[in-house]
């Protein structure tokens, strides 16, 4: 049985804000077993631009994204808890997305794909969750974009998880964050082969799609590593004619968009992008405190990082606060890494050990303090 699986829905799924998808095909990976009791299962939602490949396995031995914290000696430990992690409706990974062939034009689906929300990732990963029998999940967590989906999970499904992990998240988009994914889109958008979502299928807006992963790329650091990362280094070569690559620092960036943009697909890019703007605890329920009254977790836990100036540490104290009032353990913590919203992903070292400790996990002298 390969690493990536399938789940494929009879009936036509519908959308938050209208619309259906006649067909729809979920992506997913599984790490470990789920137990007799069906009581030891973890669901994990991605950021925007993951893969449901987390961790390498005997299945599939290629890194995924958060290689170091799955696996049998690590916080998500696979001997203990069986992992659960769905590719993200809309996403250009396996499953149903604006990428897909719309079965009523044989067609990608392109922008006749439904306005998609969070809160429609949620509903369709718990079709995966149902496929397996599990009532009670042990924590559905995520980080970035994907604590916001465990958060549309958790006011949706609001006695389906005794735990919840949220890790540089929040409540709610801030303009800030809006503005930024506001003029990523807008560069996608003016890139002529963009074509108002009807480019080629062997062709991509890459010069837009570049220019909004550098600027992604920028805001998921903070100022303090690029000065001690990269100072005034002069890149190797230049490159781009008279105003184009001189500083180190640019032909970091240039190297990451290229490698994104070979990867990803523009119009799920844009959908994903405008689901997290429209996400709104409040908007189930009236306010963050009516629309969490109904959750029944037992604890949480939040993890922030004082550099992340994209899902700022304020936000997730509002998070650990708004738990608070429906959760005697809450547990928070803001974490000093300098690497900005992208600590998760590269600082783990500061994160494994309280990971463990929550999920009492951990045999391995990897996950202690450093």
């Amino acid at each position: 049985m390969p690493a990536t699986q399938y789940l494929k829905l009879d009936s036509p799924f519908r959308l938050r804000k209208g619309g259906e998808l006649k067909e729809l095909q979920l992506a997913y990976e599984t790490w470990g077993e789920l137990n007799t009791d069906k009581d030891n299962a973890i669901l994990l939602f991605t950021g925007l631009s993951p893969s449901a490949h987390v961790s390498s396995s005997p299945k599939n031995q290629s890194p995924g994204w958060w290689e170091g914290m799955l696996g049998s000696e690590y916080p998500l430990d696979s001997d203990k808890y069986f992992i659960i992690c769905v590719n993200s409706l809309g996403s250009c990974y396996g499953t149903t997305g604006p990428a897909s062939i719309n079965p009523g034009t044989k067609k990608r689906y392109g922008l006749d794909f439904p306005v998609l929300t969070l809160e429609d990732i949620a509903i369709s990963t718990n079709e995966v969750v149902k496929f397996f029998g599990i009532e009670s999940l042990h924590t559905v967590m995520g980080s970035s974009m994907g604590g916001m989906s465990a958060l549309a999970y958790l006011v949706q499904f609001p006695k389906k998880a005794r735990n919840f992990i949220s890790i540089s998240s929040a409540l709610r988009a801030e303009p800030y964050a809006i503005a930024l994914r506001s003029l990523q889109r807008e560069l996608i958008r003016a890139d002529k082969i963009w074509a108002d979502g009807e480019y080629a299928d062997d062709e991509q807006p890459v010069s837009g799609m570049q220019l909004a992963r550098k600027l992604g790329m920028i805001t998921y650091r903070s100022a303090t590593e690029w000065r001690q990362r990269f100072g005034r280094e002069r890149a190797s070569e230049r490159q781009g004619g008279a105003f184009g690559i001189e500083f180190d620092v640019e032909s970091y960036l240039e190297a990451h968009a290229k490698k994104f943009t070979g990867q990803f697909d523009a119009n799920c890019y844009l959908y994903l992008s405008r689901a997290l703007d429209l996400f709104d605890v409040a908007e189930h329920g009236g306010s963050v405190a009516a629309a969490l009254k109904k959750v029944e977790i037992e604890r949480a836990l939040v993890i922030g990082v004082m550099s992340d100036s994209l899902f700022p540490v304020h936000q997730q104290k509002e998070v650990a606060d708004a738990l608070g009032h429906v959760c005697d353990k809450v547990i928070f913590k803001a974490l000093d890494s300098i690497q900005g919203h992208d600590s998760f992903l590269v600082d783990m070292d500061r994160f494994r050990p309280i990971m463990c400790d929550f999920l009492s996990s951990c045999k391995s002298p990897d996950c202690g303090e450093k």
